[in-house]
């Protein structure tokens, strides 16, 4: 079936010009204002809405609100539409839900891209939610083990996020090769024997993929920017880690079977960004509060971060370079005890940086 798009614009310029741009590759359907657009919305469900920035009687940010507000219409990802092109105002649509902005007058190869980027990417968000509902149904009535989803969760969701960003794909990757190295070693030298049994470690490894899964609900103009985020963008990204708790407790909430799981699965996701000295976010803990499992989430997460080329910076070469960074964080971002414990494990850590090049 062929994707529906609904374009809202006043000007009927730009509306026959976006129409165009599009109708070879979309179905396009068109409203000139809000009003118009709800009326629609009553029957029809499109797979996307280029929504313009400014109308008379009822403007992008007011008609975005309803429908984030509406059940049926909420999941439907919204593109703004604009001649106004600030940082500011651009911050502004993606807090107000939008999950990308488009400059007039048009691009077309832009407008294009843009276009099927975000249905691609809703695509396969889809395609995920389909194969972790359908395998949390077929548990639930046939009582499988809570190992396969688990698994098949782990890998559609590492997955759907390499698709996103090649650079989080291998970001996933090698940071639950680091957890591995780390959680190991620790239980090795009998350090938090209480916390750190087989079974913790092994589920601690399986859900450290999924730490940077609520990046998904991050937009790509905030996700891939190659420069420094503003502070608005900063805040928009914080949220990461929010949702990735509340997509955890989504999908394993209703698992009976392993509570364990679903508590370190969304613990790293929540708190892989605290600090030891109490500056992190999302809560600001400190020291012991912050769980375990995300103290040594975090500094597998720095580690590749600093060792790793991202969009916005290139990889440092100097593994010792990379360990003295972390030792001086030592205290303050760290937890002092586990960054010793990574710190040694420089031999397997160039290992693993080898087969990586």
């Amino acid at each position: 079936m062929d994707k529906i798009i609904l374009v809202v614009d006043d000007d009927v310029t730009s509306l026959k010009l976006a129409s165009g741009i599009l109708g070879k590759q979309y179905r396009i359907a068109s409203a000139i204002n809000g009003a118009a657009a709800f009326k629609y919305l009553e029957k029809n469900i499109p797979h996307l809405i280029l929504l313009d920035l400014n109308m008379p009687d009822m403007d992008g940010f007011e008609v975005i609100e309803r429908l984030k507000a509406s059940p049926q219409h909420r999941n439907i990802p919204v593109i703004f539409l604009s001649a106004q092109q600030t940082p500011q105002n651009e911050a502004q649509c993606i807090s107000a839900g939008a999950v990308d902005y488009v400059s007039k007058p048009y691009v077309p190869q832009v407008l294009l891209s843009r276009v099927q980027r975000t249905l691609e990417l809703y695509d396969s968000r889809e395609r995920l939610e389909a194969v972790v509902a359908e395998q949390a149904n077929d548990l639930k009535q046939q009582t499988k083990h809570i190992d396969e989803i688990q698994n098949a969760m782990i890998l559609g969701m590492a997955n759907l996020i390499e698709e996103r960003d090649s650079g989080t794909g291998y970001h996933v990757k090698n940071t639950q090769a680091y957890v591995k190295m780390l959680s190991k070693a620790l239980r090795q030298r009998h350090m938090f024997p209480d916390i750190l049994t087989d079974e913790y470690v092994d589920l601690l490894v399986k859900a450290a993929p999924l730490h940077d899964v609520g990046k998904i609900k991050i937009t790509d103009l905030i996700l891939q920017k190659p420069g420094k985020l503003s502070e608005d963008e900063y805040r928009i990204m914080q949220n990461h880690t929010r949702y990735g708790a509340d997509i955890m407790e989504d999908i394993l909430g209703g698992v009976e079977d392993s509570p364990q799981y679903l508590e370190i699965a969304r613990d790293v996701a929540l708190y892989h960004h605290e600090r030891w000295d109490g500056n992190g976010y999302p809560e600001g803990l400190k020291g012991n509060d912050i769980p375990l499992c995300a103290r040594i989430m975090a500094v597998a997460d720095v580690f590749d971060a600093l060792t790793a080329d991202r969009v916005y910076h290139r990889g440092i070469r100097s593994i010792d370079t990379v360990l003295t960074i972390l030792e001086d964080s030592s205290g303050t971002q760290f937890d002092p005890a586990i960054v010793k414990v990574f710190v040694s494990l420089k031999d397997q850590l160039e290992d693993h940086l080898a087969k990586e090049e």
